[in-house]
Formats: C-alpha cells, sequence, structure tokens
C-alpha cells in the first residue's frame, strides 16, 4: 500500500479510502466487516462515512455497522484513520441537520456513540451552510478538539470559494481549519479543475474525491452491457447515452494499455497531484480487489495525454474562460 499525507497535516492515509455508504442498504453487516478486515490487511488505513448513511429509514445505519465492527477488537480502531460527516438531516426536528453550533454537538455525540469510538479523526463537514456564520462554526469545532472528540476537520461539496471563506475566517482564529475537501471528481465530471482544486491545494487540503468511477460508467459498462452482466436505466441511463462515444473510445484505450476500464479510471486520479486518496465504495470483495489492484497501474504521458483528449478537463479559472 501507498500512503501519503492527507494535506498540510501530518496524518498519513493510503492512496485508497474505503467508503461504507452501501454497508448496510446494499451490502449486508457480515459482508460488510469481511469487506473492512480486507481492507486493513492490504493496508488501507484510510475509511470514510457519514451521519446519514443507513437510507431514509435508517439513518445512522453504516455507522452503526462500523461500530460493531470496531467493537471486535484486534486494534482495528487504532489501525484506522476514521472519517466521518454532518450536515444532513437526522429527524425532522429543528436543529437535527446543517452545521449550527447545537448541531455539530448532538450530531457529534450520536456519531461517537454509534461507532463506538471516543473520537473522529477527520470530521467532515457534509455541506456548505449558507446560514450558520463561520465563527459559529469554527468555535464548536475547536471545542470538540479540546474536548478529544475530533482531531481534523475537513468539507465535502465545498466551491473553491467557500474554501477560501472557512480557512479565512479560521486563520482569523488561529485555528488550522481544513485539512481536506472531498469533492465528486472523475474524468466524466472534472468541474473542480476551474476553482475547487486550486483553492484547496493553495490552502493545504487534500482532495478526496468519490464517485472515481462515476457510479459505474467507468468502469467498464459497455462491455457489461454486451455481456449481459449489467444494465442501466434512469440517469445512468441517460448518462450513457450522452458520453456512449466518450466511454467507448475510453473502454478501447483501457483494452489498449492491458487494463481494465476501471483501473484505468482510479489510476487516472492517483496521477493527478492534487488528490490524496479517491474513495472507492465496494459492496463486494470483489470491487475492493479491483480498486486495490488500480495501485500498480503506472499511465505514461501519452497515455494520460490520450485519455484528457477523450475527457477534455479544465485549466485553472479565468484562464479556462478568459484570458
Amino acid at each position: 500500500m501507498q500512503y501519503t499525507h492527507l494535506g498540510r497535516s501530518g496524518l498519513s492515509v493510503s492512496r485508497l479510502c474505503l467508503g461504507t455508504m452501501n454497508f448496510g442498504p446494499q451490502t449486508e453487516e457480515s459482508a460488510a466487516h469481511s469487506i473492512m478486515d480486507s481492507a486493513l490487511d492490504a493496508g488501507i488505513n484510510f475509511f470514510d462515512t457519514a451521519n446519514v448513511y443507513g437510507g431514509t429509514q435508517h439513518r445512522g445505519w453504516t455507522e452503526e455497522i462500523l461500530g460493531r465492527w470496531f467493537a471486535k477488537g484486534g486494534e482495528r480502531r487504532d489501525r484506522v484513520v476514521l472519517a466521518t460527516k454532518l450536515y444532513g438531516t437526522m429527524t425532522e426536528r429543528p436543529n437535527e441537520s446543517k452545521l449550527s453550533a447545537l448541531n455539530i454537538r448532538r450530531a457529534l455525540d450520536a456519531s461517537l456513540k454509534r461507532l463506538q469510538t471516543d473520537y473522529i479523526d477527520v470530521y467532515q463537514f457534509h455541506h456548505v451552510d449558507r446560514n450558520t456564520p463561520w465563527d459559529e462554526i469554527w468555535q464548536a469545532i475547536e471545542v470538540a478538539v479540546q474536548q478529544g472528540k475530533i482531531l481534523y476537520s475537513g468539507s465535502s461539496n465545498f466551491a473553491g470559494w467557500h474554501i477560501a471563506q472557512a480557512q479565512e475566517a479560521a486563520a482569523r482564529r488561529n485555528y488550522n481549519g481544513l485539512v481536506s475537501e472531498q469533492s465528486i471528481y472523475n474524468l466524466l465530471t472534472r468541474n473542480v479543475e476551474l476553482e475547487v482544486i486550486p483553492a484547496a491545494q493553495e490552502y493545504g487540503l487534500g482532495l478526496i474525491p468519490w464517485s472515481p468511477l462515476h457510479g459505474g460508467l467507468l468502469g467498464g459498462v459497455l462491455k457489461k452491457e454486451r455481456d449481459g452482466v449489467r444494465r442501466l436505466e434512469g440517469r445512468a441511463a441517460e448518462t450513457l447515452k450522452k458520453h456512449e462515444d466518450q466511454i467507448r473510445q475510453y473502454e478501447d484505450l483501457a483494452d489498449d494499455l492491458g487494463h481494465e476500464p476501471g483501473d484505468v479510471g482510479l489510476a487516472w486520479l492517483l496521477h493527478q497531484p492534487a488528490v490524496t486518496a479517491p474513495i472507492v465504495g465496494p459492496r463486494t470483495q470483489d470491487q475492493l480487489d479491483a480498486a486495490i489492484r488500480a495501485l500498480d497501474v503506472t499511465l505514461d504521458a501519452d497515455a494520460l495525454k490520450r485519455l484528457d483528449d477523450i475527457f477534455p478537463g479544465h485549466r485553472t479559472a479565468p484562464e479556462d474562460y478568459a484570458w
């Protein structure tokens, strides 16, 4: 396994982050525990979850599954850099969502209870809260740090100016602020290259891409459809129809390189300087094994150029659209 620091922090994390969103709704508990054991055995020490994961009828389910896994012992908790998130609505009661000081306190304590741990390594804001001032947010986080309940703070789904706003407010308080940003980023969706990545790099945040294979569209979907393994419906089918020519070229390129398409998609992210660790969210052991395989894929300059030709990216704003 390869390791790197999370942003400008001294925290060492694996180059792959185990996403747990499927644990519970898609993957039953015993299989989820087995996947987490396999991830640890492979050297993956960075696990990501969120308080809302588990579905609308059982929010918190995924954290509970992780908690029961930690409770098995074997230094499982000590070996994991644990990241969870708050923001989403947990109940219909007021103050049970977003980033007020009250919800930060309540949501953190509830996550700690479900996870059966006394601290979170990286506590992340799942979305920007436009109605809560940063001084209130940072004061609540500082209290949690002083209590030993969290060590680092991260953001998710922030725009570049949200990152700047958060970091400048933290600097005024002589607080470290954010160490990571979790955004959608893959060959098909490269909008973060405009402003989010430049902001993250300027302020020393590590980038943790979610949906690295765009919901499976970059995982060999055309081949799987031809083989009768998978058939897309709804929005995924519409996206495939819109990008079918690009995806066909991409799968052909993967064949030329001698790799599976999913391996190439993950490897491309691992070649991006701003990226700390893509989040892989396996439903099965085979999917975890495939993600780990991507760590051994090296893309040369020609392969990277051909991928850029198929999926054009963005230059930093404003040069992307102006002079």
